[in-house]
């Protein structure tokens, strides 16, 4: 079966008897992106939180928002970029406020050039300082075979998952290389290093995210910018819990771990790479968190 979803970030499948099932990595559901890009109508911007701005794509929903919450549970003021579910957006907003960070919540179409920049605009808007952290975990799947794979499915997961991911970072850039700091975080997926049927797209997009990781860091380290990605495996999410018994358990006897991961796993190993100060000397590396599933490919 194919799904036309736009994701958080995303997924796995398997293949079945009855063909491919997809397994999300837990990261929210969105349904497309509107080709204009506008900012929300955001609340009022707290003076007390003085955390570094955090910018989080796809961070209404999902592991997007659970890595808002992380962020603003530092203290952070989180940018909450979204696709189309402003409801959802504005109360990751409000719960990032009452955890003692702030935030505001802006619709961008991360796979065209013009959501980009409206995304960086409506932040240098909204806060005096600059750009601080970039967790790049907005992405699409458009799963299916790669022998049935119309042109539109590739090039549309590669416009957000691989463009989109290079154009914000290289937008973040320009601020970070000013202020000589800032930490950029690419989520990517253990798919880009093992592969998964039906995901040729996903799977290319997601090995690109990694070796532009690698490069970037490069380029970025003599001006104090780290650069790093997150390969998440299988992570529990509204759609996982939807899933048959039997396909649940049969996914599980692969993870080593004996169990999917939790967003808030995922968004602990983000917190770290974006705020610790033990993770300066951290560039340049792809992270597994995947209970084992892809041993032997950090």
């Amino acid at each position: 079966m194919q799904r036309e979803k736009m994701l958080g970030n995303t997924s796995g499948i398997i293949s079945g008897s009855s063909g491919v099932v997809k397994l999300t990595h837990g990261f929210g559901l969105f349904t497309p992106a509107r080709s204009v890009a506008q900012r929300a109508a955001a609340s009022t911007i707290s003076m007390e939180a003085t955390g570094p701005v955090c910018v989080v794509t796809g961070g209404s929903r999902g592991l997007g928002r659970s890595i808002s919450l992380a962020l603003a549970s530092e203290g952070c003021r989180v940018v909450v970029n979204y696709a189309s579910s402003a409801a959802a957006a504005e109360a990751v907003v409000e719960e990032c406020k009452k955890l003692g960070g702030d935030g505001i919540a802006v619709q961008a179409d991360m796979s065209k050039m013009d959501g980009i920049k409206t995304l960086f605009k409506a932040t240098a808007e909204a806060y005096d300082e600059p750009v601080g952290v970039l967790v790049n975990n907005a992405g699409i799947t458009r799963d299916t075979l790669a022998m049935r794979m119309k042109e539109k499915q590739w090039t549309d997961v590669i416009d957000t998952n691989l463009n989109g991911v290079f154009f914000a970072t290289q937008a973040a850039q320009k601020v970070m290389m000013k202020a000589r700091k800032g930490r950029i975080i690419n989520i990517a997926s253990v798919v880009g290093k093992i592969g998964n049927v039906g995901q040729a797209n996903y799977a290319a997009a997601k090995a690109g995210v990694i070796g532009m990781t690698m490069t970037m860091a490069k380029e970025c380290a003599p001006r104090g910018i780290t650069v790093n990605s997150i390969a998440p495996g299988f992570i529990e999410s509204d759609m996982t819990a939807e899933l048959p018994t039997e396909i649940v358990e049969q996914v599980t006897k692969g993870i080593p771990a004996g169990r999917f991961g939790k967003p808030e796993e995922v968004a602990g190993l983000v917190k770290y790479l974006a705020l610790d100060p033990s993770a300066l000397y951290i560039t340049g590396h792809c992270i597994n968190i995947d209970g084992g599933i892809a041993i032997g490919t950090c």
